[in-house]
């Protein structure tokens, strides 16, 4: 028989919830409901009124895995749904995760939350910048550690302030608070940023995709800041053989990383995240508190607006 609750007034039939979703540990679709249960109040912030996208592996990592931005089959009518542009000449449908009992519904259908850098209020103007460190076998999170630093030194030189979580796969993310920029001019910026640290580093960055390049190196995705991409969700699971989490670290962490040369010591699962979230709070929260947004710099590398 499948379970019923409530959730902030809201009936939520919740399935197999015995059912085996990471095997690396035995971690159930229960103990997924219980993590997003727990760590709504850091999670939410950073979905709620941006269109989010869905990577469903309700059969666990090895079974089928698939993208899909369009609010799934028997959506509920209370589900939050937005028309944001899909292409220039196309409005479509995606579901918004604003508040717990709509978490609970989609953390139900097993799910990693994936969401771009804007809202839906301003849909292709970027709050956000976004560089997604990608190590190249045999490079890995302490090469992207390594970078993460460069980058963050780079990115105060124009006077922007990053923040760095782990992807909860193989590499790290860095982000940005901005004060809203059209997303084009974003990628722009991100790109040149990228191409400058290949320079600066050329034993260790990568600008471009091709996997050519990319052995030995990290590769430092600009891309999803383009309007149509996204990136993982703080605090979302990762569809892993572990429950892997993408999780805000702090730069202290990433300097170690980078000195310690254990890759294992910035992945975390998701009982340690709860536990992180108990001890240090959401190291995350400045990208969502509006007084911390800078000014893209121009062209020229200095800030709009400045003398």
């Amino acid at each position: 028989m499948t379970p019923i609750t409530t959730v902030e007034g809201r009936r939520l039939a919740l399935s197999n919830l015995d059912k085996v979703i990471h095997p690396g540990n035995g971690f159930t679709k229960g103990e997924v409901l219980h993590y997003y249960a727990t760590v709504a109040g850091a999670l939410l912030p950073h979905v709620r009124d941006r269109p989010v996208s869905f990577l469903r592996y309700p059969d666990g990592p090895d079974g089928q895995r698939f993208f899909t931005k369009n609010p799934p089959p028997g959506t509920p009518a209370w589900v939050e749904t937005v028309r944001v542009p899909r292409s220039e000449d196309q409005l479509a449908e995606q579901v918004v995760v604003g508040d717990l009992a709509t978490l609970m519904w989609a953390a139900n259908l097993v799910v990693e939350f994936h969401v771009p850098q804007w809202t839906t209020a301003r849909p292709a103007v970027a709050d956000r910048l976004v560089l997604d460190l990608d190590p190249g076998a045999p490079a890995s999170v302490v090469e992207c550690c390594a970078v993460a630093l460069w980058l963050r030194e780079r990115l105060a030189a124009d006077g922007l302030e990053a923040y760095a979580k782990t992807s909860g796969s193989k590499g790290m993310h860095l982000s940005v608070p901005l004060e809203p920029t059209a997303s084009e001019r974003v990628s722009a910026y991100a790109k040149a940023l990228a191409q400058e640290a290949e320079c600066a580093l050329p034993e260790l960055v990568v600008h471009r995709m091709a996997k050519a390049l990319r052995p030995g190196k990290v590769f430092v995705d600009h891309s999803q800041n383009a309007a149509a991409k996204t990136t993982a969700a703080p605090y979302t699971l990762r569809a892993r053989a572990l429950p892997t989490v993408s999780a805000p670290v702090s730069w202290a962490e990433v300097a170690g990383g980078a000195r310690g040369r254990d890759p294992g010591a910035l992945v975390f699962l998701a009982d340690e995240v709860v536990a992180r979230l108990a001890r240090d709070g959401d190291l995350f929260a400045p990208l969502t508190d509006p007084a911390r947004a800078r000014a893209l710099p121009r062209a020229g590398g200095r800030p709009a607006g400045a003398p």
